[in-house]
């Protein structure tokens, strides 16, 4: 925030913490004495009191601001001379001057290969620090021919407190619109040489169309991405839900190898999906009593899951950010994302080391979940992508007919992992554990269940 529209005591503590990051105590202490004195002896004051203290607890400055603010008389001539000297314009003029002390050198930037149409390309994002205050994105191919270049400036934030995560969100958002943008085919004609790349200067936010989804057990994702506060469910139904037992929504049933109803019907504003709820699903051996539950409320749709059981997966429209421990499904497998152990095969006091196979740098690992809980085969990413199909990748399943050929892709992008659907026939589906809102042509999938959500 600019130095005009803060307060002055709150200017006065920013500025203290900036000099003594500096390594200046001495005018730290006294601008936060002065400023404590220098108005109601109230909460604000008391803290900058506090503060000045903390740094020198035999500060004569802080001693004198703690007698005039309790009414002590007395001689307190070197706190009026303080009061004096650091004045609110004194105090904007050496915050402007003043250099941001969450960061002066630039952040260390990403870099990161992306697989496109059968080709290996680079994406570098740099920052190049508070003195040039931009962010640079280069898409390297052919070992070193630039396509296209994003640059952004971010002069008018280099005054905010939390600068430093600011420009980092801004590199990470950089680096995946474009890999993004790659993916989208919007750069098919540079690469091919049918148009010219070069820089290019933005100025809007980065454009990353990514799906967020409720894979925290206390999440609560509304459909079009933004967190939402997580009401009890324990509380009265809300005046927007419906009082009577009409249908607020249908499930239709896309797969069952247990048979049952064709379409679901539930009727007022609270389903159970389990045997003990008015969504049986018979025959579904990965389904228990109450898997997961649906709540209409406020004109909005609901799903939460219960963790502790198999869950209940939704299908994902877009990429979709997840972290360790996340699951998915893909055709009739169920996958797990994992961090890759921590290497120890350094050499015995021989010294020599574990023979081995090669190895080679993996940025995570996925999973084979079997029934029953037990693990299966475990695949690591060669580098920082993994590439999931019947016929071509990484980790293959050939005889999955739920499986195409060129399925999903998960990768690492700017300490992200992304997971993203390669136009798959089945979709790709990820497990969902804390509650998440459904639109109507949503899709889930429960054991070997699946079901097309329609809003009424």
């Amino acid at each position: 925030m600019e130095a005009e529209h803060l307060q002055p005591r709150a200017l006065a503590s920013r500025v203290a913490k900036g000099l003594l990051d500096k390594g200046r105590p001495e005018e730290a202490v006294a601008i936060l004495a002065a400023w404590a004195a220098n108005g109601p002896n109230d909460v604000e004051g008391q803290t900058l009191l506090a503060e000045a203290l903390r740094i020198d607890p035999s500060s004569r400055l802080a001693q004198l601001a703690f007698e005039r603010m309790e009414g002590i008389t007395g001689d307190h001539a070197a706190l009026s001379e303080a009061v004096a000297r650091w004045s609110g314009e004194e105090l904007v003029r050496v915050d402007r001057g003043m250099a941001r002390p969450a960061f002066v050198r630039a952040q260390v930037g990403f870099n990161n290969n992306v697989k496109y149409k059968g080709q290996t390309f680079h994406i570098q994002t740099e920052d190049s620090g508070l003195d040039k205050p931009h962010v640079i994105t280069h898409l390297f191919a052919d070992g070193g021919r630039v396509i296209k270049s994003h640059k952004r400036s971010y002069a008018d934030q280099v005054r905010r407190d939390d600068v430093a995560g600011y420009v980092r969100q801004l590199m990470k958002g950089q680096q995946l619109e474009m890999a993004l943008s790659l993916r989208d085919g919007r750069f098919d004609a540079i690469i091919e040489g049918r148009a010219v790349g070069g820089m290019e200067v933005l100025e809007h936010a980065p454009k990353v169309d990514l799906q967020k989804l409720a894979t925290q057990k206390k999440s609560r994702v509304q459909a079009d991405g933004e967190a939402a506060a997580t009401p009890s469910h324990d509380a009265a139904p809300s005046a927007a839900a419906p009082e009577d037992d009409r249908v607020c929504f249908r499930l239709h049933v896309q797969r069952s190898l247990g048979g049952g109803p064709a379409v679901y019907e539930p009727r007022g504003a609270h389903a159970i999906i389990g045997s003990a709820g008015a969504i049986e699903l018979p025959g579904e051996r990965f389904c228990q009593p109450r898997e997961a539950e649906i709540r209409f409320r406020d004109g909005r749709l609901w799903l939460r899951g219960v963790d502790s059981y198999n869950g209940v997966f939704l299908r994902i429209k877009a990429p979709v950010e997840l972290g360790p421990g996340d699951e998915l499904a893909v055709g009739d497998q169920l996958l797990r994302i994992e961090r890759n152990p921590l290497v120890a095969d350094g050499p015995d006091p021989g010294p020599t080391y574990f023979y081995s196979s090669p190895k080679w740098l993996s940025a995570f690992r996925v999973v084979q979940v079997f029934e029953g809980g037990a693990l299966g085969a475990c695949v690591l990413a060669r580098g920082t992508t993994l590439q999931i199909g019947s016929s071509v990748g990484d980790f293959v399943f050939p005889s999955d007919p739920l499986v195409s050929g060129v399925h999903c892709l998960v990768e690492e992008q700017a300490g992200t992992i992304l997971l993203t659907d390669l136009g798959s026939r089945t979709g790709v589906f990820v497990r969902i554990k804390g509650e998440q809102e459904l639109v109507g042509g949503d899709e889930l999938l429960i054991g070997r269940t699946r079901l097309l959500v329609e809003l009424v």
